[in-house]
């Protein structure tokens, strides 16, 4: 049987207390579960090993500048050929924003309503203005969100974007176990689970059957990028164009670092390929490193704007990804039944990071963009990255509010 096999029989420990609605559910969740998770789960006593790393140099705004018409008529050429596809992550919930619903559906407004969700159409129609036709665009949401966001758009008509260009496809959702590798129970009669991270989109989106319109269409690239930038430049054909020119496989957009200790991921080479490190894995030698014209080498954070070419995608979705381990507190219904809210960790989620995809490609083109023109991320109610700071952004670059 299944779940023997994989040492997860007490799945089934109240099996005879359900409801025929209730077995049928759970029984369909477990034949839909994928247990290579669970398999995996021992990686996580075993540290990642970090390969060579090596500054990998960025485009910067004064090259893009002297290129500039020649690059946006290169993207402006594949956008109108319909070779560029946009895909929203938008699996989150804005819970740390104080609202119980999707990120997307937050209101950033003062004198009006003016959603997250909103202000991303109203990028991406720059985009359809400029070159005369819509664009598709793949929403990627989740189990917890997918209703909720869907209903949102058809709500508010889908914020003047024409419907039939949009599709929505949920993010795979990976098991949940407690300390000991055994799938937690969130209730009698369904497993804990959460979404699979940002580097699961792929995936879900090939699941989702997704492929077919790509192909279909002759899409040969994928503009990727986060809900919660609300300055989110999407498909830009200035970075589409830099990237075609340049025959690398990916892109990715940059901001220059505010110091050499900001707290962000930076473009780098590891063993050769594209990578991403993270601040806390930087030494000092690293940090304030300098090249021959006195410029920080480490000096480009990502953004979650990525642009990958379509067969380089396929060929590594075959690949095995690194997967993470994030030690959580994790509402469980334990032995007799009971409804469990800890206090301390309990067990264990696991997750796909998007600049491993990149990794498992040969080329990344990192290209740097105007923080304050591209960059007005909405995480937090207050503070840093927060509704403030983004509302600020938003009004400097002229946005009504």
């Amino acid at each position: 049987m299944l779940l023997s096999s994989k040492g997860q029989e007490h799945l089934l420990q109240f099996y005879d207390q359900l409801s025929e609605e209730e077995r049928d559910s759970l029984i369909h969740e477990i034949l839909s579960t994928d247990f290579s998770y669970v398999t995996r789960f021992s990686e996580k006593d075993t540290p990642p090993c970090r390969g060579e790393i090596a500054p990998l140099h960025a485009m910067r705004i004064e090259e893009i500048r002297s290129r500039e018409e020649a690059l946006r008529a290169e993207g402006l050429e594949a956008l109108r050929a319909g070779q560029i596809a946009a895909v929203l992550l938008a699996g989150g919930m804005g819970t740390r924003l104080g609202i119980s619903g999707p990120k997307g559906c937050f209101d950033i407004g003062l004198t009006r309503p003016v959603y997250i969700f909103q202000r991303l159409i109203e990028n991406l129609m720059i985009r359809v203005r400029e070159c005369g036709r819509f664009i598709r665009l793949f929403i990627m949401t989740s189990d917890v969100n997918d209703r909720e966001t869907q209903d949102f758009f058809r709500a508010h008509d889908y914020f003047g974007y024409d419907p039939s260009f949009i599709y929505f496809f949920r993010q795979d959702m990976a098991p949940a176990v407690s300390e000991d590798g055994h799938i937690l129970l969130k209730s009698r009669s369904s497993m804990a689970s959460s979404p699979n991270g940002n580097g699961g989109w792929f995936l879900s989106l090939q699941r989702a059957g997704l492929m077919d319109v790509i192909e279909k269409d002759g899409i040969r690239f994928l503009n990727v990028f986060a809900v919660d930038n609300v300055l989110q430049s999407i498909c830009d054909p200035v970075f589409i164009g830099a990237v075609l020119k340049s025959g690398c496989a990916s892109g990715s957009k940059v901001v220059k670092k505010t110091s050499p200790e900001e707290k962000v991921g930076v473009m780098c080479l590891e063993d050769g390929r594209p990578s991403v490190i993270e601040y806390y894995e930087m030494t000092d030698e690293m940090r304030y490193r300098t090249d021959a014209e006195g410029r920080r080498v480490y000096d480009y954070g990502v953004i979650l704007n990525y642009l990958f070419r379509v067969p380089d995608l396929m060929r590594a979705s075959g690949m095995k990804l690194p997967l993470h381990f994030a030690n959580k507190k994790i509402p469980f219904v334990d032995s007799e039944g009971r409804l469990v809210t800890p206090d301390q960790p309990n067990g264990w989620k696991f997750e796909y990071f998007i600049f491993d995809i990149l990794k498992a490609l040969d080329s990344c083109l990192p290209f740097e963009v105007e923080r304050e023109r591209e960059f007005a991320p909405v995480k937090n109610a207050s503070g840093q990255d927060s509704v403030e700071t983004a509302r600020a952004l938003l009004i400097k670059n002229g946005i009504e509010l």
